[in-house]
């Protein structure tokens, strides 16, 4: 009895283990949807991999929520020396030391690229190939950017996990993105994440959240929004639904070519077509469907 007890208690810790591991994964992914745009656009700039300044960005801030990322949007712990900015107070290394605190995110970013390529013991960095990911971090951690003696290693193996290395080899940032996010963070200001599906831009709405709302956000006219959303420009939004920032596709995907959606219990057709950017008409059509049909739980619809 008690080797049963002791098997089902380990297993209960093994899963609430692992969800965690999956919701601190989740966070780091949104934390790289979020911001690697920009670092994308610095290294094109500064020629400092992407890879390492998201790297950087996620162990130094845990993915943005440590008390330096969210009191002084500082995202990769830079120290106020030479500083005249704006000053938060942090126990680090010792006690109550001066950090940097920036207006918003992206001013972090930024100053992390000048503190780089202005610093005297990061020059030899900058000898190293775009992609030398694995150089550029023992280089760091050898000019004593962390005390960390696992530092490289940290860098590395989030880089690995999360194949940041891709982005090392990227054309162009995305300035759609780019331009949403210089302003996270500012005033205290949160703005939705934007992720990317269907050759379209979406946000999940928030309690209180309306077309007004997000319109002003991300700088797009709201009638625009609803009309794209193929909803009416005051309707009520709830929280948790997708709200498209671009007009819908006709179709889902190419990996959706074969696949069909089995309708749930609660699902509508708009729903349906909102989870995978595509416009309701467009749903109709390819299924020989009509407003004026039924919806059973259980039907299969295709997607393109």
């Amino acid at each position: 009895m008690k080797k049963a007890l002791f098997i089902l208690f380990t297993l209960h810790i093994s899963l609430f283990t692992v969800q965690a591991q999956i919701k601190w994964n989740e966070r780091y992914q949104q934390y790289i949807d979020q911001y690697k745009d920009i670092a994308i656009e610095e290294m094109q700039r500064w020629k400092i991999p992407a890879s390492i300044t998201l790297a950087q960005g996620i162990f130094e801030s845990g993915a943005g929520q440590s008390e330096l990322a969210r009191k002084g949007n500082n995202h990769f712990g830079i120290k106020c020396n030479g500083w005249n900015g704006r000053k938060i107070y942090h126990d680090d290394d010792a006690h109550n030391e001066c950090f940097r605190a920036y207006n918003s995110v992206f001013e972090s970013y930024e100053d992390h690229s000048r503190f780089l390529v202005n610093g005297q013991r990061y020059r030899s960095l900058f000898n190293l190939k775009i992609t030398d990911y694995k150089g550029w971090a023992r280089g760091l951690k050898a000019a004593g950017y962390a005390t960390n003696p696992a530092y490289a290693d940290r860098l590395i193996e989030l880089i690995q996990l999360y194949k940041l290395y891709e982005y090392d080899t990227a054309k162009s940032a995305d300035h759609f993105m780019v331009e949403h996010t210089k302003n996270h963070g500012v005033n205290g200001i949160s703005i939705h994440p934007i992720k990317i599906f269907n050759k379209n831009y979406y946000l999940i709405a928030r309690r209180g959240d309306t077309f007004r709302s997000i319109g002003e956000e991300v700088d797009i006219s709201y009638r625009k929004i609803a009309k794209y959303n193929e909803r009416n420009k005051n309707d009520h939004l709830t929280e948790g639904e997708v709200i498209w920032l671009k007009k819908k596709q006709k179709k889902a995907p190419k990996d959706y070519k074969g696949r069909l959606h089995y309708v749930r219990q609660g699902e509508s057709m708009y729903s349906i077509a909102q989870s995978y950017g595509i416009r309701l008409k467009s749903l109709y059509k390819m299924n020989h469907m009509s407003p004026d049909d039924d919806l059973l739980i259980g039907q299969g619809l295709k997607l393109r």
